[in-house]
């Protein structure tokens, strides 16, 4: 018999205590030994978790108790939950983890204290996807050249909702937030933070870049406009919010933002508050993994995937390197990334005004690719929508400060990058 020890019995914690009941003699007959909750731990032991096993508020009576043979970790923060996993592994106990902040920032520390005990963490990215052990296993004999995903089911149920409904972004926001899609709080979501800390994981078993979220790109949703969709729409793109990985010679491209992507690739067909990602391989090519990104039930699943993988013993290393990763790929700067953009600009309906950017975008090397010119309520003033060809971040950036000191430019200049 195998017990487990739960820090953190809320949504998740309790679809795995259910399910270890529910499916006891399925999961027993594929793990080869039964296994079951011993204990949980909660903040607020006033609440009823609707479990019968025994429950406590002292994260030590789980960490410390030696008949524990596995500690799943779904607390969730940061610093509290590493100290306590920390803990767990010194006292040579397995953990499960499905905290994608906790592994954003401590995976390599996480890692060399492991060193041969179990840490895994399918749970932490993309929920009920197995992507964790597509990259570490599945894909093991490819060199992983781009990873997109979409990683957050909130911003997906968004765009998707504005691109075919033609829903402002304000009122699906709140949509979102009374359907708990959305938090109280939604920047962690919609500000693609939650994105970025699953893409780090992803990027630290495809390349072994060991990153941190403050090194990265990170851009939300939230200036996202009808307008934008329209034009998206005209021509022939979606508008997705991407965890991007990439690698680029020597070194790799890591993203999460808006992105324009082309209607007829696979990700662009995933909608609502579904997840998928899509991994290209040397030698496989194209793989997609798709399914829900979130929720109890799925993400218990993928946490007790990981229960049954120690159980067996096929758990291997930690981030997937028996020896280490010397790849000798390091995180590219933000500005050297290379890709097309969209630009929307608020500007005077005169003459001499597409001019006018045309000649400052060309002192930066930037050339149009294509370009739709939109009314507004004042007619003095219009909408100048455009894409184009690929350039460096730091010219776009450098480009779009010159272009808000233009006189017949109004107003912030929105920009999204595209992905073909």
């Amino acid at each position: 018999m195998v017990k487990i020890g739960i820090l953190g019995v809320g949504t998740v914690g309790t679809s795995v205590v259910k399910i270890l009941e529910e499916n006891a003699d399925i999961i027993e007959a594929r793990a080869g030994k039964k296994i079951v909750v011993k204990s949980g731990v909660v903040k607020n032991l006033n609440k009823d978790r609707g479990v019968s096993i025994k429950i406590s508020d002292n994260p030590l009576d789980v960490v410390d108790d030696p008949e524990i043979d596995i500690v799943v970790e779904l607390m969730g923060g940061v610093e509290e939950p590493y100290a306590l996993v920390k803990k767990a592994l010194e006292n040579g106990k397995a953990v499960v983890t499905a905290n994608k902040a906790l592994l954003a920032y401590h995976r390599y520390e996480l890692q060399a204290i492991a060193g041969d005990i179990p840490l895994m963490y399918e749970a932490s990215t993309a929920g009920g996807i197995p992507i964790i052990g597509a990259l570490r296993n599945g894909l093991s004999a490819n060199h992983i050249e781009s990873i997109q995903g979409i990683m957050n089911g909130t911003c997906n149920y968004m765009l998707t909702k504005m691109i075919n409904e033609g829903a402002q972004y304000d009122e699906i926001l709140q949509e979102a937030q009374d359907l708990g899609y959305a938090e109280a709080d939604p920047t962690f979501d919609v500000g693609g933070f939650d994105a970025s800390h699953k893409l780090l994981i992803l990027a630290s078993i495809a390349y072994g870049i060991d990153a941190k979220p403050e090194d990265i790109l990170i851009e939300g949703i939230e200036n996202i406009t009808q307008t934008d969709v329209d034009f998206a729409k005209e021509f022939g793109y979606e508008i997705k919010s991407l965890g991007i990985a990439k690698k680029v010679g020597d070194g790799v491209e890591l993203r999460v933002h808006a992105t324009m992507i082309p209607v007829d690739s696979m990700i662009a067909k995933v909608d609502g508050v579904m997840n998928a990602v899509t991994v290209i391989g040397d030698r496989v090519g194209e793989t997609m993994y798709y399914g829900p990104g979130a929720g109890g039930d799925a993400t218990a699943s993928a946490v007790i995937a990981d229960i049954v993988d120690i159980v067996r013993g096929n758990q291997g290393p930690m981030l997937g390197y028996k020896k280490g990763l010397e790849s000798g790929l390091k995180l590219l700067p933000k500005e050297d990334i290379v890709t097309q953009y969209y630009l929307r600009l608020d500007v005077a309906d005169e003459s001499g005004v597409l001019a006018a950017i045309t000649s400052t975008l060309g002192e930066y090397g930037i050339s149009i690719e294509a370009m739709l010119q939109k009314p507004t309520e004042d007619e003095k003033r219009a909408k100048l929508l455009f894409t184009t060809h690929r350039c460096k971040e730091s010219e776009m950036q450098e480009a779009m400060s010159a272009l808000a000191k233009l006189d017949v430019v109004n107003g912030d200049i929105a920009m999204m990058r595209i992905e073909k």
